[in-house]
């Protein structure tokens, strides 16, 4: 698998080479690395086997992060809980990867985001707090170069109320004022997946893993590939198969025949989406609840309140919200706002599953615990298992995964990550430099420019190409006026869609950021993706009635009152490319 001249590029041409490499593997040479998941945890492992030499590859049954890792709160941070458990280490741990991405890695999709920490009593609370922000902020000073956010600051009651005018006058006394980053989670796994494969992964998503298999002593040595778009069955051998499937982690297991492995709930985190002109603030809101954390975090041109801590015990890949959870939500958000929020305000929702590892593992594994965050453990011989963790150390968790993969072979073949920078953060200077030009061409105002620049970095030179090949492309959607037409050609073009719900839930975000999911925009976005994926206009008719029967069962879903009753309302709507059902062997 050579990497000369490898094109960044993910399409369905490229898709249909990487299954030939993964075809060849089963003839040929064995991959070094087969990773399972494409979440944040496969695609940064995916990255990190391949920038160490491993032939690689990252199949993913879905949409590269179409579950938890495009369903996050989008913030990448230390972890302030933490502090409470006095878990000094995994707190530094987080802040130095969060300043990794923000200074290094990923500049332009990682920015900072600052938080007011109301304070409900004068003296001891704000002695309190302060001294536990001051701690996280001196972790942060201890990673070794200039500062990647600034240092924390008290606000008086006069102070909150510039920031965040909306904030209720007797919520508070005063704030702590503290930063961390935000990211668009589902961009930062599609550039983790093209950085991989502009270094030589093989990448290809709707293929799902339905069998593992092993060699005459046992060990796991590759698998049985579907191709969930022709129904293909094929068989792929790796030295090494690690499984990143977060909530499917056991699922995924018993494919090997075996007992052991790691134990994962789900637990189901809502967030609702309001317009950012309902609420009157520039920064974000930390809040305690008695269940979990909430956030009210500013983002674009809206903002965004979550997230809910529940069980989830239905089927792992379509959680909803339900009214019960929006009620939540609003109710606490509500307690602290001035002019209180209404379901009529909310244009959009999510809901995603965090995989909550269990304490121990299943008897027979081996394991390796390397952080009260993750597990990396091996159920079998050859099989590779991580699960837990959060976003933001997604390249910690890469790299323990690929090093207990290799055991002893780790050494000749350390990490180098940390000196990576993903695909347009290199360059992105310049670009900056050029968007006022870019600008004045165009027509684009400074917020579109922005907003450009902070999904594509240094490659919106290729959005700027696009335009320059066709006009047209440098124009607003009719119906989606936030993101250019030339942005959903790019999506086509380089970012591996296959389907249309791929553009409205992972490319874009007009599945939860307009408040008719992005319907009055399907003509259009479906035109362009139908001229560059030469779909026929049946197949285009198709991709349109599938993603408006999904966004009608999801937003049926939010009307009902549990998690019961919602799944059956979602599952209404067929999915575009079914997974096939797993039998354990």
């Amino acid at each position: 698998m050579s990497t000369s001249g490898t094109s960044s590029k993910l399409t369905p041409q490229s898709r249909a080479q990487s299954l030939d490499a993964l075809r060849a593997s089963a003839e040929g040479e064995p991959l070094d690395v087969l990773v399972i998941g494409g979440g944040v945890t496969g695609a940064g492992i995916a990255l990190d086997a391949v920038t160490r030499g491993l032939t690689t590859a990252v199949v993913e049954s879905q949409d590269w992060a179409a579950g938890t890792s495009s369903r996050s709160s989008k913030l990448v941070h230390g972890g302030l809980r933490y502090l409470q458990m006095l878990d000094f280490n995994l707190v530094h741990e987080a802040l130095t990867e969060r300043d990794l991405l923000i200074k290094k890695l990923a500049p332009h999709l990682v920015k900072p985001v600052s938080f007011l920490y109301p304070l409900e009593h004068r003296v001891w609370e704000r002695g309190y707090v302060g001294a536990g922000i001051m701690l996280y902020d001196t972790l942060a000073s201890l990673i070794p170069g200039k500062r990647a956010l600034p240092f924390h600051k008290h606000v008086s009651r006069k102070g909150m109320e510039r920031l965040f005018p909306d904030l209720r006058h007797d919520a508070a006394v005063g704030a702590v004022r503290y930063w961390d980053g935000s990211v668009d989670d589902a961009r930062l796994v599609s550039t983790l997946i093209r950085t991989a494969a502009s270094y030589g992964a093989s990448a290809a998503t709707r293929t799902q893993v339905v069998e593992l298999t092993k060699d005459s002593g046992g060990r796991v040595d590759g698998a049985v590939l579907q191709d969930l778009e022709t129904g293909d069955t094929f068989p792929v051998k790796a030295r090494n198969v690690i499984n990143a499937t977060g909530v499917w982690t056991e699922e995924t297991e018993g494919l090997a025949g075996e007992e052991g492995g790691l134990r994962v709930l789900a637990s189901k985190g809502v967030h609702i989406v309001v317009p950012r002109e309902r609420i009157k603030g520039t920064v974000g809101l930390i809040l305690q609840t008695e269940k979990s954390v909430l956030f009210v975090i500013p983002w674009s041109r809206y903002w965004v309140i979550g997230t809910t801590d529940t069980p989830w015990k239905q089927e792992l890949k379509h959680p909803v919200a339900t009214a019960a959870d929006i009620e939540y939500v609003l109710d606490h958000a509500n307690a602290v706002l001035a002019d209180p929020l209404t379901k009529d305000d909310i244009i959009g929702t999510w809901a995603g599953l965090r995989p909550l590892l269990q304490p121990g593992t299943k008897e027979g594994t081996s394991s390796a615990k390397v952080s009260r965050e993750h597990t990396v453990a091996s159920p079998a011989p050859g099989l590779t298992v991580i699960a837990g963790g959060k976003l933001t150390t997604y390249r910690v968790m890469a790299e323990d995964a690929v090093d207990f993969a290799l055991g002893d072979g780790a050494k000749a073949r350390p990490s180098i990550t940390t000196e990576v920078p993903l695909l347009g953060a290199v360059g992105l200077d310049v670009q900056q430099n050029w968007g006022r030009r870019h600008a004045r061409t165009y027509g684009w105002t400074p917020a579109l420019v922005d907003h450009l620049l902070h999904r594509y970095g240094s490659l919106l030179s290729d959005i700027v190409e696009l335009c320059e090949t066709d006009p047209s492309m440098s124009k607003p959607l009719e119906h989606a006026p936030a993101y250019l037409r030339a942005e959903i050609a790019y999506a086509v073009s380089h970012e591996g869609v296959l389907h249309l719900e791929d553009i409205l839930l992972h490319r874009t975000r007009l599945n939860y950021e307009v408040a008719d999911r992005g319907l009055a925009a399907l003509e259009e976005i479906s035109q362009i993706a139908a001229a560059g994926l030469g779909w026929d206009e049946d197949t285009r008719l198709a991709e349109v009635a599938s993603y408006t029967a999904r966004a009608e069962a999801e937003a049926a879903a939010e009307l009902e009152p549990d998690d019961e009753s919602a799944e059956r309302t979602r599952l209404a709507a067929a999915d575009v490319s079914p997974t096939a059902t797993l039998s354990p062997r």
